[in-house]
């Protein structure tokens, strides 16, 4: 039997298997009539994927459900496929960045975008964490795009394909020119790849989303009921009016503010601080740490040190690598008002993990303590900032000083 898609033809995550096709040579028939909501509830679809998620690729051997899992088959079907590049350190990197535009794209577009079209409920801090989420995504993705025209190697691959098919549905729907415009070489990749033959004939015309979909309306206008027909009037009864006319649906409540925005205002303003930081990339000390204390406001802002409690068990790098990050990933609902810095020290495990916070306000934020769990892992310590040592050693976690107190960095990771 040839291989059959089951999906509509506009779905981008089908899309990931037809590329993979065209590059493989590989023959994929779409099936006719897919009309989502109904062919995927059907029973015959169900057995292929109890959950009825698309698309599903029906194969001689049996279905496969999940995108990237189908488009993974078809490179494969294709022996020494370029699309998996030309060694074992390719195709892991391949892997690396279908796994990243899966994880750290693909789920922050449609945490942005989905809510708005209807599916699924609109928050605004969840979005804000979206979008936060994306931008360091993307901010990423740039970076590796500087100097790399693809993801790995020379030549268009499977890593490159996913990523594409995920980006499109952000740059058609809601990532409008002012917000890519921050990442250029992300921009200069994605419609470079969208207009290679064998992508373009798959996608189509991809057009730069023009604005951001506003927030769809809670519950669609009832239509008017058809006129009945009159009847032989009666006396009318008085009917007992009610004290209060009650709206179907009450007025959105206004989102309640954080406290911090209720503080008087502060002299500094953390974005700039954040700016002066990210641009300083000479004479480090006498521009971006002379400026943080001209801006520094201690009534305003605090400064922390905190310790992880349990560095003996830091023992294998990149594992503690990992800690430090998702504990910076789930800091983001903390980002407009926070700044920090994170140490790795060590050259050898056990690894010690230090950190330096900027917070708005004289203490931690109460929510940051009770929204992140992370937090209860560190002892913190308020810098005394009369203290010239522990000024001093605030510096030192600004520029990254190594060694730091003896020991050399394994890294040192930043959160802004």
């Amino acid at each position: 039997m040839a291989l059959v898609l089951h999906s509509s033809s506009t779905n981008k995550n089908a899309f990931k298997a037809l590329i993979a096709a065209e590059y493989s040579g590989i023959k994929i028939e779409l099936v006719k009539g897919f009309e989502m909501g109904v062919s995927n509830k059907a029973p015959e679809f169900l057995k292929m994927n109890p959950i009825g998620k698309v698309p599903v690729l029906e194969t001689p051997d049996g279905p496969i459900f999940e995108s990237n899992a189908i488009a993974r088959y078809v490179a494969r079907l294709k022996a020494d496929n370029p699309l998996y590049g030309s060694s074992l350190i390719d195709y892991g990197h391949i892997e690396q960045w279908i796994d990243f535009s899966a994880n750290e794209i693909d789920v922050n577009i449609g945490r942005w975008l989905y809510p708005r079209l209807g599916f699924g409920v609109y928050l605004p801090p969840a979005e804000e964490v979206a979008i936060a989420g994306l931008k360091r995504a993307l901010d990423a993705l740039n970076a590796h795009l500087t100097t790399n025209t693809y993801l790995v190697g020379h030549d268009v691959t499977l890593a490159d394909i996913v990523m594409t098919c995920n980006l499109s549905i952000g740059f058609k729907m809601i990532m409008t020119k002012s917000f890519t415009s921050e990442f250029p070489h992300v921009e200069r990749y994605f419609w470079t790849l969208v207009n290679q033959p064998k992508i373009k004939k798959i996608l189509g015309e991809v057009k730069h989303a023009e604005s951001i979909p506003p927030v769809a309306s809670k519950k669609p206008a009832q239509p008017k009921e058809a006129a009945k027909p009159k009847k032989k009037e009666e006396p009318k009864k008085e009917e007992a009016k009610p004290k209060e006319v009650v709206a179907e649906e009450e007025a959105p409540k206004p989102k309640p503010k954080n406290p911090l925005d209720l503080l008087p205002p502060s002299k500094m303003i953390l974005d700039d601080w954040k700016r002066l930081y990210s641009n300083t990339k000479t004479n480090f000390r006498e521009v971006a740490i002379k400026g943080f204390w001209d801006m520094y406001d201690p009534e305003g802002y605090s400064l922390w040190f905190c310790d992880y409690k349990y560095q003996d068990e830091n023992n294998v790098s990149f594992v503690t690598l990992n800690k430090v990050s998702g504990f910076l990933q789930r800091m983001d609902l903390a980002r407009k008002y926070a700044f920090g810095k994170m140490l790795i020290i060590g050259a050898e495990g056990p690894y010690k993990v230090k950190g330096l916070w900027l917070f708005r306000g004289t203490e931690i934020p109460q929510f940051i303590v009770d929204e992140c769990y992370d937090m209860e892992l560190y002892d913190w310590f308020k810098v005394d900032i009369n203290d010239e040592a522990q000024k001093e050693r605030v510096n030192q976690m600004i520029e990254d000083a190594e060694p730091f107190e003896g020991e050399p960095l394994l890294d040192a990771k930043c959160f802004k």
